[in-house]
């Protein structure tokens, strides 16, 4: 167990090929328990931050696409393609894990307001903005 856990820190893609094994043959004793529940919960955490980081870019976007005249005309065939690549990315992550629906949702707006303060840095938007979930989500 120390050497698995010394290995966890030293060589963590040998540890995943050690601890699949020790899976496969229900080697209970030779787990690195600690190390395989802090990957497990690491993995989660990693799903929550990547659809974070596409949603917010996704209303970075389209803000972007809707409020920033000067720019539009030169960007708005990256903005449209990245727009695309963002949703298609949240689906992804969606139907790989339902369950992220609901903390999506619950986060939403959040993540929404501070998309705007850091885009009314580089541009004037309306005070009052603010795009449903359902909208931005929405295959144009």
């Amino acid at each position: 167990m120390v050497n698995e856990a010394r290995l966890y820190n030293q060589d963590f893609n040998l540890w995943l090929e050690q601890t699949a094994i020790a899976i496969k043959n229900q080697d209970v004793a030779n787990m690195d328990w600690e190390g395989l529940l802090e990957t497990i919960e690491d993995m989660g955490a990693s799903e929550k931050r990547a659809l974070r980081s596409y949603v917010k870019r996704l209303i970075e976007h389209i803000l972007k696409l809707k409020y920033w005249e000067s720019e539009r005309q030169y960007n708005k065939k990256h903005w449209e393609k990245e727009i695309v690549n963002f949703r298609e990315e949240i689906k992804d992550i969606l139907k790989d894990s339902p369950s992220l629906n609901s903390y999506l949702e619950e986060n939403y707006q959040d993540w929404f307001r501070k998309s705007v303060k850091a885009m009314a840095k580089e541009f004037d938007l309306p005070n009052d903005i603010f795009e449903p979930l359902a909208t931005i989500l929405q295959d144009e």
